[in-house]
């Protein structure tokens, strides 16, 4: 698994936190699809700007056509932040389809993508060679980012 794949996976999942919190309707209607929408636009847009920023840093002076291929290699190697939006994505379709309160979806999803976090960042820190021990405090340290935007949701909301 690559390094890319790790890090698409914890940002993914981080901007999926923040969109679901920040997407809480405050008064108006709940729109699940709508916010399931608009978490794969962001994500999308995200990635495609993150290869786009990191094809323009890496300018060499070649044919057009490399070029433009290099790009294309580097749009495509972004899926994983789209990929690691998913379940947060499909947790919102699924509380369109059954009916469920925003209040609860929201908070079920931050849970998830907290516990998401942890689990990222204690695969990353095994694949790179942490006692498990020190794995799981990495861990820790990448679900505390869940626990921030929880946090940050509570207060402002």
């Amino acid at each position: 698994m690559s390094q890319n794949w790790l890090a698409g996976g914890v940002y993914g999942t981080v901007l999926s936190s923040a969109l679901l919190a920040a997407l809480q309707s405050e008064g108006t209607p709940y729109t699940p699809y709508y916010d399931a929408a608009w978490i794969v636009v962001t994500a999308g847009t995200a990635a495609l700007a993150h290869a786009y920023a990191h094809h323009i840093a890496g300018y060499r002076p070649e044919s057009g056509a490399l070029r433009w291929r290099r790009l294309a290699l580097t749009v495509a190697d972004q899926w994983p932040v789209i990929i690691a939006c998913m379940p947060t994505v499909l947790l919102l379709v699924l509380s369109g389809l059954a009916g469920w309160q925003e209040h609860g979806v929201t908070t079920a999803g931050l849970v998830l993508n907290t516990a998401l976090l942890f689990g990222w960042g204690t695969f990353a820190a095994v694949r790179a060679g942490y006692a498990r021990r020190s794995a799981a405090l990495i861990g820790g340290a990448d679900a505390a980012i869940g626990v921030l935007i929880a946090g940050a949701n509570a207060v402002i909301k």
